[in-house]
């Protein structure tokens, strides 16, 4: 049976991603009709999962991977069922040309000094620890502030003033260049690439060196109120699931495989559906769309400010862990968090030298993710079974203008290669000896670069935050006046807020965009 598309509604929501159905179900729970519109065939945008590989019954979290950003008061508001699961070993990193490496055990200090002084980083444990207490209160401090309106920078001051007097946390984490920070912190390289890594996540700094690494430090450090990084049992198609079964409980309506054509001032939504165009008459548009796109289908000319991401993200099933170079910690501890490959200082420092002088860089940065280590359940039973494993590998330092003009299969293939190369570097077999291949023969392994995610997610210049990511506060000079303004989701056009991560504090799977966009709307509409 055809589904009757609706011609009015009191609030249409522009993209069916984790925020537009957030911001669904808090406002359906309210009693507005509320229609969500999503140009692909199912919802959660860069927070689903997929079964990538043909004959695997594998289900790997395609873009997105791991949940810190969610606040508890949004799992308690919507009844969300997501469960989190978190992880012992914090890092693992190899020391270049070296069988050894420093492994961040969450849950032995003793081994991790170990560690540290295996390294020759024998000084740094205790800046380490410092500076992670610090970062500690930063995220007790702020995160609860996510879900209100907007600080004030110098509110934010006083707050870390008073949670720690004396500390100067403003001056090191806000003030301080976050590359200067850690370079004069740590005298380690491989300690100084750890905390780097954490900047430049999805970002690229611009000419001044900087950009937005200092914001993109601050929202890997402060999730939950602790940092943490925690894997959603199910994968991230389980924390959309959730979130659409909250919007649709709530009553809203939500339609897939509609393409939102045009905002208009009346309100009103166009969308493709099939051959044909419809239209939606409105009272607001919440907007989980970029910034840009939004203001373009609202008919204004978006600014001119460059809008890249800078990551390649590859997808594996393996039929089991790899041996590693370092005979002296297990695969099982060195997959168990996150493992940084060739994230040394220096190595990030050449390879962001390289991409900024226009070259794709020899040896690409990389961190690898492995979810089936701490979740079976995203394998199927026949898997379960088995030693398989999942790896996520998230490359860095490939900034979007260095492939934006070259076709996209070729480059494709060239960053996959490039990427497993950096890869095999610190192993001790060859990676084919675990890889698993699909049912046509073809090794298990799917590639996502900046151009597929613009054309399949809609993110401009495939950035992962929708544009460069901004502090979550405002200045002092910054007006407030509005509820757009004071949530954070001031689109620029009339009628239109914004819920996904181009809303100040978006970034991430956090729901919070959503949220901030619902709430705001409430004091609009109420």
């Amino acid at each position: 049976m055809s589904q009757t598309l609706p011609t009015t509604a009191d609030i249409v929501v522009a993209g069916g991603g984790h925020n537009g159905l957030a911001a669904a179900a808090y406002l359906a729970r309210s009693g507005y009709d509320v229609v969500v519109l999503e140009r692909q065939p199912v919802v959660g945008g860069a927070a689903i999962s997929a079964q990538a590989f043909v004959g695997h019954d594998a289900r790997l979290s395609r873009y997105s991977y791991l949940v810190s950003l969610l606040p508890e008061r949004i799992r308690a508001d919507l009844g969300l069922k997501i469960d989190l699961i978190r992880r012992r070993y914090s890092s693992y990193t190899p020391v270049p040309g070296t069988h050894t490496g420093l492994l961040i055990d969450a849950e032995d200090p003793v081994r991790t000094r170990a560690s540290f002084d295996s390294i020759g980083a024998s000084e740094d444990y205790e800046r380490w620890v410092e500076f992670y207490r610090d970062t500690e209160i930063l995220a007790q401090t702020l995160f609860p502030t996510m879900t209100d309106p907007l600080l004030r920078e110098s509110e934010v001051r006083s707050l870390l003033e008073s949670r720690a007097p004396g500390r100067k946390l403003w001056e090191r984490f806000f003030a301080t260049p976050i590359r200067t920070l850690v370079n004069d912190t740590f005298d380690n390289d491989i300690v100084r690439g750890v905390v780097l890594t954490d900047a430049l996540i999805g970002t690229f700094p611009d000419s001044d060196g900087e950009g937005s690494l200092g914001a993109c430090f601050l929202y890997h450090v402060i999730g939950g109120g602790t940092g943490d990084w925690d894997v959603p049992v199910g994968g991230m198609g389980a924390v959309s699931g959730s979130l659409e079964r909250a919007a649709r409980h709530a009553g809203a309506r939500i339609i897939t495989d509609a393409s939102v054509t045009a905002i208009s001032d009346a309100p009103s939504v166009e969308f493709d559906r099939g051959d044909s165009t419809h239209h939606i008459d409105c009272r607001l548009v919440v907007s989980g769309i970029s910034r840009k796109h939004t203001q373009e289908l609202s008919g204004l000319t978006p600014a001119s400010t460059p809008i890249e991401g800078a990551q390649v993200k590859v997808n594996l099933l393996l039929s089991r862990l790899p041996q590693l170079a370092d005979p002296n910690v297990r695969p099982e501890e060195a997959f168990g968090g996150t493992f940084h490959i060739n994230e040394s200082g220096t190595q990030l420092e050449a390879s962001i030298a390289q991409a900024q002088s226009g070259s794709i860089p020899d040896l690409i940065p990389c961190e690898v993710y492995c979810h089936s280590l701490s979740d079976r359940s995203i394998l199927g039973e026949g898997l379960r079974e088995t030693t398989a494993q999942t790896l996520t590998v998230f490359a860095l330092n490939v900034p979007h203008r260095l492939i934006a003009d070259l076709d996209p299969d070729d480059i494709r293939q060239e960053l996959q290669d490039r990427v497993l190369h950096s890869l095999r570097s610190v192993l001790a077999e060859p990676l084919e000896d675990c890889l698993l291949k699909d049912a046509n023969d073809q090794w298990c392994v799917e590639t996502k670069t900046t151009l597929d995610l613009e054309a399949t997610l809609g993110l401009p210049g495939g950035n992962i935050f929708h544009e460069p990511l901004g502090w979550p506060f405002v200045s002092d000079e910054d007006p407030l006046e509005t509820p757009a303004e004071r949530w954070g989701v001031d689109s620029g056009a009339p009628h239109v807020l914004l819920a996904g991560s181009s809303a100040r504090r978006g970034g991430g799977v956090s729901a919070i965009g959503g949220h901030n966009a619902a709430m705001a709307a409430l004091e609009l509409l109420e």
